[in-house]
């Protein structure tokens, strides 16, 4: 084990510090990454590919450059992982599918793999997706069961499961996932750690998900402050994608303004709709109250969302039937059974259906925006309940068909396209890890992450390390 083992605790924010001030340097902190990757890969499998040796020259480029007082950019030297669903050049994107062929020259970037090259990030490794990111929680018939660093027995979520297990574990402080229902935040609620899905647009994506404009790209951190500094990066305008929104000011500038005179509404169960485990609803409400001690305005008050889910179905599963539409017979052969299930129930749904998926979508987003005049942001529990097993979709004895059922805080917000963050808050009699949501209007991811950051400061956000640590 290397001297600098300490360096996996770090946040991005202290490894840069650290390497401007010359206390050890962009190798150190690789090596002890890469070391931690080692140790801690056999228990949660968060990674599907690994490559030290372009790591490690990285981290020497890297080097060189903080010797001579020209760092690269705002990430230069700092660990990344990378969801393999994003293209990343020197290495095939198999989305965790056994039917995506690995030969091919796999020579791009996607554009936020692109932006992390351009501010001198080390990219060690790609992390483990369910097949095509479909669902919400981590496992693939390529590359198996991604488990949860606090219970090996239980699920890391999804479907961004394997950066957060990492970020949780140390092996590296920064990763990106996808969020098409929820799949960086349920993860991240079931790991312990911060992520953030931003309005959609604010990171460009290419190429195109087949989930459509459900689909975002976000930072997974260990606090607020790392996710601000990697969505400054990860943001940066891309051609490819003819969504993106317009460049926004600095996300770190704005967090510390604090949450005093911020109008906040705390929804416990979306009134009453949603079954709520005691444990979280408690953990929540503690924290809100923190968010008050603060300075905040809270007031209890639900959105109008009644259960979207049909409409958000007929999207997502339309989008899998889509996806896997050039497919011949023995390549869906090779699917998740669950995943070849909704591609089934997708092709069936017609061009109406579809359209009156949109029009339902449109509806929801003129109910939140109007809520949103009233109050600045919404405060809701990440997900009902803790990790359950691995190897599910849905918990043992619940009679839940589809992973949506247990994520009924997530999706909402992903077809109303809003920037929606999850802050760790406590946890269960199990010493699982238990999310708080903070929700905004479209565009208003400033306030989301200066609310973050102000429970980071205060303290709420602290939460016992991983048992596999």
């Amino acid at each position: 084990m290397t001297d600098h083992a300490f360096l996996t605790d770090l946040t991005a924010r202290q490894l840069l510090s650290g390497y401007e001030k010359g206390d050890f340097s962009p190798v150190d902190a690789t090596r002890a990454v890469l070391e931690r990757i080692e140790t801690v890969q056999p228990l949660v499998n968060a990674f599907v590919r690994v490559d030290a040796e372009a790591a490690l020259a990285q981290a020497e480029a890297a080097a060189g450059r903080w010797r001579g007082k020209e760092p690269q950019g705002l990430l230069d030297g700092v660990p990344v992982s990378v969801k393999d669903i994003f293209l990343q050049r020197g290495g095939p994107t198999l989305r965790g599918s056994r039917a995506v062929s690995a030969e091919g020259a796999w020579d791009e970037d996607s554009p936020a793999v692109a932006r992390l090259r351009e501010h001198g990030a080390v990219l060690v490794g790609k992390t483990t997706t369910p097949e095509f990111g479909w669902k919400g929680v981590t496992d693939s018939p390529l590359n198996g069961v991604t488990r949860n660093p606090y219970d090996l027995s239980r699920t890391s979520g999804g479907s961004s499961g394997g950066s957060a297990a990492a970020v949780a574990l140390g092996a590296g402080p920064l990763s990106i996932g996808t969020d098409g229902g929820g799949s960086v935040r349920i993860p991240a609620s079931f790991c312990g750690i911060f992520a953030l899905k931003p309005t959609y647009g604010r990171v460009p994506l290419y190429p195109s998900s087949p989930f459509g404009t459900l689909a975002h790209a976000g930072p997974m951190t260990r606090d607020a402050a790392d996710a601000a500094l990697l969505l400054d990066v990860i943001s940066g305008a891309d051609w490819r994608d003819w969504s993106q929104l317009a460049p926004a000011a600095t996300m770190s500038g704005a967090l510390t303004d604090g949450v005093k005179g911020l109008r906040i509404a705390y929804s416990p169960s979306f009134g009453g709709q949603v079954a709520v485990r005691p444990e979280v609803a408690a953990a929540v409400r503690g924290a809100v109250s923190r968010l008050a001690d603060l300075g905040a305005y809270i007031e209890e008050a639900d959105p109008d969302i009644h259960d979207p889910v049909e409409a958000f179905h007929t999207l997502w599963f339309s989008g899998a039937a889509r996806l896997v539409q050039s497919f011949g017979t023995e390549q869906r052969e090779l699917l998740d059974p669950g995943l070849r299930e909704i591609i089934e129930e997708g092709a069936r749904y017609s061009a109406l259906d579809y359209l009156a998926a949109v029009d339902a979508r449109m509806e929801l987003g003129r109910r939140l925006g109007r809520f949103h005049a009233s109050y600045d942001l919404l405060v809701t529990p990440t997900l009902p309940i803790t990790a359950f097993e691995a190897g599910r979709e849905t918990p043992g004895g619940s009679g839940q068909r589809r992973w949506t059922a247990w994520t009924p805080f997530t999706y909402p917000f992903n077809l109303t396209q809003q920037p929606a963050a999850t802050v760790p808050c406590g946890v269960d009699g199990d010493g699982l890890p238990i999310g708080l949501q903070l929700v905004g209007a479209r565009h208003a991811d400033a306030l989301v992450m200066r609310a973050a950051h102000a429970l980071y400061e205060s303290g709420a956000a602290r939460i016992p390390a991983p048992a596999a640590n």
